[in-house]
């Protein structure tokens, strides 16, 4: 599923990255690029405002394409025009808490995150993943089931 961010929007979300750093939107890169890599996203934009303008195109690549505005303003109209100009829009996901933006993307059956909760899910991207045996529940056997499973299979134990 494509994902349209609101950039600075998002960094405000991540405890982890300081929105006065002056690669505060490289950070947010970064963490996109591995977003994409393990949900095996094809394209996820990011628009930045207040950003430096004319940013070098250098963040741009592995799954992220990265817009820089203006000012938050032009942000805000960016993150709407291209709202506006999705095709598909069952497919996209617009990751936003602004108001504007996500009553655009709700008017026209874009699916929604605030980035509050995309934040979270960022963050989960460094949390070690369950095993197989955790996800299913299963415990290992005991002394006793090994011995009746021995059993069972002709096994002797010597």
């Amino acid at each position: 599923m494509p994902v349209l961010i609101d950039g600075h929007n998002l960094i405000g979300q991540i405890p982890t990255i300081d929105i006065a750093a002056p690669d505060d939107e490289a950070q947010l890169v970064l963490l996109l690029r591995r977003y994409a890599a393990r949900r095996r996203e094809r394209k996820v934009v990011v628009v930045f405002d207040g950003g430096v303008y004319g940013h070098p195109g250098n963040l741009n690549g592995y799954g992220v394409e990265t817009y820089f505005a203006r000012s938050p303003a032009d942000a805000d109209a960016e993150l709407i025009r291209r709202i506006r100009a999705v095709k598909r829009r069952g497919e996209w996901l617009v990751v936003s808490s602004d108001r504007a933006v996500v009553g655009e993307a709700q008017a026209r059956g874009i699916a929604v995150i605030s980035s509050q909760e995309f934040a979270r899910r960022l963050a989960a991207l460094d949390q070690p993943r369950a095993s197989a045996r955790e996800k299913i529940g299963e415990r290992p056997l005991s002394a006793a089931e090994v011995e009746e499973w021995m059993r069972f299979f002709g096994i002797d134990e010597e």
